[in-house]
């Protein structure tokens, strides 16, 4: 039984070409050399009487074109059948050296692939950098927000970024917008004297985690549905996901869906510096995880997220978070495209914008090594503080990310694209061969009558 499964275009391949094979070796072709000693001596002798072989007569004889047909594919599929039968493997035509030549060639084009993806030194000192600087910038600059008599601090970074959101969107002039009908949302229910059914934990505190209209993602899908359909969505302490109509709140809708997005992102600028800010995008999303017993009060997974919650874990610590995973980004992107513009590669050619293998092989991987080195320091960093705060959302959202990607990588599409490219290379030599094949059949047939069966 073959190794190899044929399809029946390929198996009639081998075949013909099996036949013709067998045809060609029953060729008798003459021993030439005792001819070509005539024609030696022949010219010798010619040179002895004075004439030169430049100078010889040209004797025009006419001839009658030979013609040359052409058979079906068809015809020779049928001819080769009976002649060697249907079932001829590829391997046979070969010689054992041949064979093995042919493995050495492949093996040589894998290499040739895998030497692409492989990381340098410099590769993997780029992505070491950056991981290691991203940690160095959690640890030391982000710190961990807490509560005090001027409100959140963290790290100077944390500090920074909530100073800048201050700055920018003045406490004054949030309270006259939150006050005004243009921010005014159903799904903003503070308690649940307005709401048919009982949300559990809702609160001036909660709300904001637990109605997913004030989530910075989910808001701008169900939060505008809720606007358009004057309803509140939420997901109570418990777990427990309600969608009520809001009838004391019927004022706040929209009928327009472009008027409801408008009043979405203005209802986020007006919650943006709240003491009880918006919380991180999906925050809302752990509620639901009513399981685990983590520290010495044995809380589940929602009461720790909601605990974060209620220390200050919103989106404004959320995006101070965020700039140590950006650098890794930035550093690992620039560091790949100057080494790129370097190698003599052009600059257009360089930017990493894409993360597709084939045209940036190595840099996806290198992605993952800086995010995995920075997922691990704040992984420490939350073994020894025993702070569920310290953990950096952002960085392990983008380590899952590359982490599946890097997986799906090395599972399936590498072996899938290293046997492209191999196939590739073989397809553009056996391009060169096809060429050279019908130079020489066409020189051949100049000076006949070629017939197409």
């Amino acid at each position: 039984m073959s190794k190899f499964i044929y399809s029946d275009e390929e198996q009639k391949f081998n075949n013909i070409l099996t036949h013709q094979t067998k045809e060609l070796d029953l060729i008798n072709r003459p021993d030439m050399s005792i001819a070509e000693e005539r024609i030696e001596e022949s010219e010798k002798l010619l040179r002895e009487l004075g004439y030169t072989l430049t100078d010889l007569p040209i004797i025009d004889t006419e001839t009658k074109k030979q013609t040359i047909v052409v058979p079906k594919w068809e015809d020779l599929v049928i001819k080769a059948e009976c002649e060697v039968g249907s079932m001829n493997e590829l391997d046979a035509l070969f010689t054992n050296e041949e064979l093995e030549l042919n493995q050495t060639v492949i093996q040589s084009l894998q290499d040739d692939f895998n030497n692409i993806h492989k990381l340098d030194k410099i590769d993997i000192s780029i992505c070491a950098g950056a991981g290691i600087l991203a940690a160095i910038i959690d640890i030391l600059l982000i710190g961990i927000p807490e509560k005090t008599p001027n409100g959140l601090k963290g790290g100077p970074l944390s500090n920074y970024v909530r100073d800048w959101f201050n700055q920018r969107f003045p406490e004054e002039e949030m309270d006259k917008l939150a006050n005004s009908k243009v921010s005014k949302v159903p799904f903003d229910a503070q308690d649940n004297r307005h709401t048919k059914v009982n949300v559990n934990g809702l609160s001036a505190y909660y709300h904001r985690l637990l109605s997913l209209g004030h989530d910075p993602l989910l808001g701008l899908v169900i939060g505008v549905c809720d606007i358009l359909n004057g309803k509140m969505t939420t997901i109570d302490k418990t777990g427990k996901i309600v969608s009520q109509f809001m009838d004391n709140y019927t004022d706040r809708k929209e009928s327009d869906i472009f008027a409801a997005i408008a009043k979405q992102i203005i209802h986020f600028k007006s919650d943006i510096t709240t003491s009880m800010g918006l919380p991180a995008p999906l925050m809302g999303l752990f509620n639901l995880l009513q399981f685990g017993k983590i520290g010495d009060e044995d809380q589940t997974i929602a009461e720790i997220v909601q605990g974060m919650y209620y220390e200050g874990y919103d989106f404004i610590h959320f995006s101070s978070m965020a700039i140590s995973t950006m650098i890794i980004e930035v550093i690992i992107r620039i560091g790949y495209a100057l080494k790129k513009i370097n190698e003599g590669h052009s600059i257009k050619n360089s930017i990493p914008f894409s993360l597709d293998r084939e045209k940036h092989p190595k840099l996806h991987t290198m992605l993952f090594i800086g995010h995995s080195i920075a997922a691990s320091a704040n992984a420490g960093k939350i073994y020894f503080t025993k702070n569920p705060m310290t953990i950096n959302y952002a960085q392990w959202i983008a380590f899952a990310k590359y982490s599946y990607s890097q997986l799906k990588w090395v599972l399936t599409e590498k072996s899938e694209l290293r046997a492209s490219y191999v196939s590739d290379k073989i397809y553009k030599e056996t391009q060169e061969v096809y060429e050279k094949v019908n130079l020489t059949f066409n020189n051949f047939s100049n000076d006949r009558l070629v017939i197409f069966d």
